[in-house]
């Protein structure tokens, strides 16, 4: 016989002895009458077996799927318990008064009077046990558990010796004689009343640390768990509402009514531990929350609404018209009341998820009235916390200079997920966020999520640009004023003063012309000298200002023009181009300069043989490539001021640059510049 069958028939074996007790009840007390005195305080055993069949059966489950588990056998002991208790009760009602005279009426009833009240133990053990069948480990927490259990055990203990005779009179009532005659101290202590007296006041009182202090582990345990720990103890936090709601709200029933709904509560109560020990749809509890709290605030409603205009209309009208104002008055309160209860309800539970209008209002609302990008990625991160509930977010987007802008949101607690931020089919960064005790997210949320995230990669895009816009417009006007007093230096300090030197001499050759021809001719030498220096200082402003191989030779034969020089000090430089036809003039200047400084890179720094250029119309752009075959550009070199310059140049027109170092070694510097963000004269 295998280990697993072994295993089986230790859970069989239970279940079929549950089984059997279960059916020798019901049998007994369909044979027991109804004429039953109440001071002999035996209830109908089937109500006990019913709460004992609604532990037995979700225990031996969990037995059979988690055999070592303390909480699956808890639960099956426990169970089994009530059932042996309701047995108990049922045959010392057939024993005594059914059939007086048959074997083990004072055992049953001593067992259902006395024994029965470790039926109080059960709960407790559950509660300080859950979820992983162990007592909390921090020490504080764990003497508390250990206290409180030793507490709850105190009533059952004392009840198991005190004399009959006591409890009768602490009690103050007497049973009838045909139970006063059983033998019912078996075991007992021959204390003095007032010792008795004292030691049972405490045990009752401590009954209620049995709940309190198991109900104080379990916010603890709430508190310091991780994500799935979390959403285990609120399967238990559901099954104590549902728990409060079946037994709190039907108010006063017959003894069979309450009765079932009492083992109703125990069913769902064993059927949440069950499925949060096992971890079967763990998140489902969440949406179960929202609901069972909503219809459990709808129903004390309803009941109060029904109350009060009994209360009210039952004086004045009669009692069938005060029940039919009832019924109308819940009618016309119930509809409205409860969609305006679910919406508070969820959003309460799941954020603002479930209204994707409202969360998107509310970021741009947020995004309105953000000053700056980063104000606004702190907006994208508190709104998507709020909407799902989630306990960490932190929101990762580029930079469009190449730096990494960085927002974070609550505090970081287990593990993280990370969901990609696309802008313009473009991955422009992530959302990173903890999941934490709220409620998973589906693919619905997710796609919401995303939807958000997008919106505001793209507000904090633009509100980036639209910085840098303001910061470029600086820029230009800062550099247009410097240039203009270069200009104005060049022209005060260096051509300014020979046009003024040259004039001078002039003067002094045509004062000398008669007198002395050759001291003349002397000055009119060195006045050609100095024009000649001086139409070169303005050749060279000229140059600085606009390239003049561009008017004279077009982009392409300038570019060549550029790679001869090269060419001459040993590297091999190639020019690919299209036809490219008439080109703004801003373009042409940048994608000439992004040229020259790339290739002064390559022979600077690259210890390349080879230089390959090319130059490619691609719709509304112009796309420009310089590739070489040298060492390439190592991970932790800082761009130089070159590559920087060709970076800035190619940004100043709206376009991209980007520079790769290929699996096969040397550069890859590749420009795209727009050709309709430059409205100027074009230049052909």
């Amino acid at each position: 016989m295998g280990e697993d069958a072994r295993r089986g028939w230790g859970p069989a074996a239970l279940g079929a002895v549950a089984l059997l007790l279960s059916v020798a009840t019901v049998v007994l007390d369909v044979r027991n009458g109804t004429d039953i005195p109440a001071a002999a305080e035996l209830d109908a055993g089937w109500t006990a077996v019913l709460s004992g069949l609604a532990q037995v059966i979700p225990g031996l489950l969990l037995l059979r799927r988690l055999p070592r588990h303390p909480i699956a056998w808890i639960l099956t002991g426990s169970g089994l318990l009530w059932i042996v208790d309701g047995f108990a009760s049922s045959w010392a009602t057939y024993a005594i008064y059914t059939s007086p005279g048959l074997p083990g009426a004072s055992a049953a009833y001593w067992f259902y009077s006395r024994f029965g009240a470790f039926l109080l133990l059960g709960l407790p053990l559950l509660i300080l046990l859950f979820p992983d069948g162990r007592l909390p480990t921090a020490r504080l927490w764990r003497g508390l558990s250990i206290a409180s259990l030793a507490l709850t055990t105190l009533l059952p203990l004392l009840l198991l010796v005190a004399p009959i005779d006591v409890m009768e009179r602490y009690q103050s009532a007497a049973l009838p004689p045909e139970i006063r005659q059983l033998n019912l101290d078996p075991i007992s202590l021959d204390l003095p009343y007032n010792v008795w007296a004292a030691l049972l006041r405490v045990a009752y009182a401590a009954v209620i640390v049995s709940l309190v202090v198991p109900f104080a582990v379990t916010v603890h345990r709430y508190r310091a768990a991780e994500r799935e720990r979390r959403a285990q103890i609120r399967w238990l936090m559901w099954a104590a509402l549902v728990d409060l709601i079946v037994l709190v709200v039907p108010l006063e029933n017959p003894p069979a009514v309450s009765a079932l709904l009492f083992a109703l509560s125990i069913a769902l109560t064993s059927a949440a531990i069950v499925f949060a020990v096992t971890k079967h749809r763990l998140y489902a509890v969440d949406r179960l929350l929202s609901a069972t709290f909503l219809y459990g605030v709808l129903a004390v409603l309803v009941v109060g609404v029904d109350l009060a205009v009994f209360a009210v209309a039952g004086g004045v009208l009669g009692e069938r018209d005060a029940a039919l104002v009832a019924i109308a008055v819940v009618a016309v309160v119930y509809a409205p009341l409860r969609s305006r209860l679910w919406q508070w309800v969820r959003r309460l539970v799941r954020g603002s998820r479930d209204d994707p209008y409202a969360t998107m209002s509310a970021l741009a609302e947020r995004l309105e009235s953000a000053a700056d990008p980063d104000e606004q990625l702190h907006a994208v991160a508190r709104t998507v916390a709020e909407a799902f509930r989630l306990p960490y977010v932190r929101v990762e987007v580029e930079r469009s200079g190449g730096g990494l802008a960085i927002v974070e949101h609550g505090r970081e607690v287990g593990p993280t997920h990370a969901l990609s931020v696309g802008y313009r089919g473009e991955s422009v960064g992530r959302l990173v966020f903890c999941p934490g005790g709220g409620t998973a997210l589906s693919d619905r949320d997710q796609r919401l999520l995303g939807d958000l995230v997008r919106q505001a990669a793209a507000a904090a895009r633009a509100s980036e640009l639209s910085t840098e816009l303001q910061q470029g417009r600086s820029r230009l006007v800062a550099a247009r004023e410097e240039e203009r007093r270069r200009l104005r230096r060049d022209l005060h300090d260096s051509l300014g003063p020979s046009l003024g030197a040259v004039a001078l001499r002039i003067e002094t050759a045509r004062n000398l012309a008669k007198s002395a021809p050759a001291e003349a001719d002397r000055m009119l030498d060195q006045a050609t000298t100095e024009v000649a220096a001086a139409l070169a200082d303005v050749r060279r402003l000229v140059h600085d200002l606009r390239p003049p191989a561009l008017d004279e030779l077009g982009l392409v034969r300038a570019i060549e023009q550029q790679a001869e020089r090269f060419r001459l000090s040993g590297l091999a430089v190639s020019v690919d181009a299209d036809t490219l036809g008439a080109l703004p003039a801003g373009v042409e200047v940048a994608a000439f300069r992004i040229a020259s400084e790339a290739l002064t890179n390559v022979a600077r720094h690259a210890a390349a043989s080879r230089c390959d250029i090319a130059l490619h119309l691609a719709g509304t752009a112009l796309e420009l490539s310089v590739s070489d075959d040298g060492l390439g550009i190592g991970p932790d070199v800082q761009a130089g001021v070159g590559m920087l310059s060709v970076r800035e140049r190619a940004a100043e027109l709206g376009g991209v640059c980007s520079v790769t170092c290929p699996a096969g070694g040397g550069t890859v510097v590749r420009v795209r510049l727009p050709l309709d963000a430059v409205p100027e004269d074009v230049h052909g």
